[in-house]
């Protein structure tokens, strides 16, 4: 890929991503984070959503002095029709995404863009993030980043999908023929990132990250993941449940029958889901003494120390309390569970 700032305004090398609504104040920290990369040609596609604060003026400044900046002014269309209008106007062989109240760190463009050059396998990059909140007030948030940080290699990122999205999304850079060939963005009552990502490795996508942190993931108050429903917890279990049943039927070797990990009413409510993708539940599996022996809606609820054997049922862990996600994993693997191969986990 060629380097440098593309002066004749050729086709460049990356498309940089970047919807803007009412972000003024952290705009131009986000910018010039972009317009600092180096060793790299892109543009930046910056997507005017409609601002009211006057962001809208602070893009058009930012145009005006560099022509490595394409503004786009649709109104007021929302997200995913900016991002795809954005994706549209593209003209660069890889998309990076970025988001305008987060920060690019030095080499990212270039870290992502050479993964892609030389691994024609991979289809999307992203890289491990730095947590921009505070980690006393935002512990839930920080927790998720360092979570997602250790998910670095596409074997990772691909057994962990059904818990939370295993990638920041506006840390991501793609082979925009993706796009074209899978489809972009959708607009629905659910996570438009989360719904790409878990669709793209539906269909084969192989993801994998750079192993340096190469953005600051800020958390602000107004994040929209904070603010609107379709990035609900609720959310997030419905858009799982039909692409986590589309997995099961191809991976579980006893499908359409599991065994849910977690007897709890949350645990149950988040797992009957599935029961709508035709996923029969048999047993649930817990620890508390008050619940194990006592049947729940006529399925028995056992004692995660007497499952049987592998190989004669298939676990999905629903249980999502702090911790208990690697005491499960180690649990499993004592009783010579494979991940993937007989257990899953979903929360």
């Amino acid at each position: 890929m060629a380097s440098g700032s593309n002066p004749r305004g050729d086709c460049p090398g990356i498309s940089v991503l970047m919807p803007c609504r009412d972000c003024r104040d952290t705009l131009g920290p986000a910018m010039d984070s972009v317009l600092a990369q180096q060793g790299v040609d892109f543009e930046v596609l910056a997507v005017d959503d409609g601002s009211v604060d006057g962001a809208d003026l602070v893009l058009a400044n930012y145009a005006a002095r560099d022509p490595r900046v394409r503004l786009l002014s649709p109104g007021r269309v929302g997200l995913v029709r900016a991002l795809n209008m954005g994706l549209d106007a593209a003209r660069g062989r890889y998309v990076a995404r970025m988001d305008a109240d987060d920060l690019c760190l030095p080499g990212r463009f270039a870290a992502q863009a050479k993964i892609l050059d030389h691994r024609p396998e991979v289809g999307l990059v992203g890289c491990r993030v730095r947590f921009g909140g505070c980690r006393e007030a935002c512990a839930g948030y920080a927790r998720h980043v360092d979570w997602i940080n250790e998910l670095t290699r596409h074997e990772s990122i691909s057994l962990n999908r059904f818990v939370e999205c295993p990638l920041a999304h506006p840390s991501i850079m793609f082979r925009r023929d993706l796009a074209l060939d899978l489809g972009a963005y959708r607009q629905g009552a659910f996570p438009e990132d989360y719904e790409l990502v878990l669709r793209w490795l539906e269909q084969g996508v192989r993801m994998e990250k750079a192993q340096a942190e190469l953005l600051v993931w800020n958390d602000p108050p107004g994040r929209l993941s904070r603010s609107h429903e379709r990035y609900s917890i609720e959310a997030f279990y419905r858009l799982k449940a039909g692409f986590l049943a589309r997995w099961l039927a191809a991976n579980n070797p006893v499908h359409p029958r599991v065994w849910v990990l977690g007897a709890g009413r949350t645990s149950r409510r988040r797992s009957d889901l599935l029961l709508g993708h035709g996923v029969r539940i048999e047993a649930y599996v817990d620890i508390d003494p008050r619940k194990v022996g006592r049947p729940v809606h006529g399925r028995p609820v056992v004692h995660r120390d007497r499952l049987p054997e592998p190989g004669r049922v298939f676990v999905v862990s629903y249980v999502a309390s702090l911790g208990a996600r690697a005491d499960i994993c180690a649990h499993l693997k004592s009783r010579g569970y494979v991940p993937g191969r007989d257990f899953v986990l979903a929360a």
